[in-house]
């Protein structure tokens, strides 16, 4: 839709991973992870406004390796900040106070068109959407006395793009950082707004370890394999 826009978030190191580059750089399949997730988006919207916030000791690497790939990837480049926060606060400046603004992890490549378009329709709908997905696992939460079981009914997981109107977003960002603020929607809760829920997908993994990378290589080719991980 006219005058919506797209920030995809790449601005850590990724140490968890243990490698050389960060895990946005890492190969999945025939290309980078940050390839994927900006052809996602590429395919919901060619004509999309996207900004792709690295870190800032990683812009160099990402150009010169993206040469090698597609040279049809429309986006917008800036650096990273401290935080999340700070680097989503970085992206929001090269956007017009216009439509919605998504906010996804570069390190979830296997986001749908339909996801991402199911998720613009709610917050089209509602005034806002991320998606979510229920939990699965027994869960128990830490207390001062030990541990205690938590009723999983009650949780979701979080997932992105979390879509917001991009004047609503620019108001909340301009707040000084919390700790707290570990995604967009705890930072627009803190301004008094209700957070809608939209069904997400199971495919949409966050890639954090080199388990992840494996399990999305094998989503990405079908391959029977995945079966022997339980998916």
């Amino acid at each position: 839709m006219q005058g919506d826009s797209v920030i995809i978030v790449a601005g850590g190191e990724g140490k968890r991973m243990g490698q050389l580059v960060p895990k946005q750089f890492l190969m999945l399949g025939d290309y980078p992870v940050l390839w994927h997730t900006l052809q996602a988006f590429h395919n919901y919207d060619p004509g999309m406004p996207v900004i792709l916030v690295l870190h800032k000791d990683w812009i160099t690497h990402w150009q010169k390796e993206i040469h090698r790939f597609s040279h049809s990837l429309n986006y917008k480049i800036t650096s990273g900040g401290e935080t999340r926060f700070h680097s989503v606060r970085n992206g929001l400046a090269l956007i017009s106070e216009e439509g919605f603004t998504a906010v996804h992890d570069a390190s979830r490549p296997l986001v749908s068109p339909a996801l991402i378009e199911r998720t613009f329709r709610t917050a089209r709908e509602k005034g806002n959407a991320i998606p979510v997905l229920p939990a699965t696992d027994s869960l128990r939460i830490l207390t001062p006395e030990g541990n205690r079981p938590l009723d999983r009914n009650r949780v979701r997981y979080v997932q992105t793009p979390q879509i917001f109107p991009t004047p609503l977003l620019k108001k909340a960002f301009r707040q000084e950082y919390r700790p707290e603020f570990t995604d967009e929607a705890t930072v627009i809760e803190t301004l008094g707004e209700p957070v809608h829920l939209v069904e997400g997908e199971k495919r949409n993994m966050k890639i954090t370890t080199e388990f992840d990378l494996q399990i999305a290589g094998m989503l990405l080719s079908g391959s029977p394999k995945k079966k022997e991980a339980g998916i």
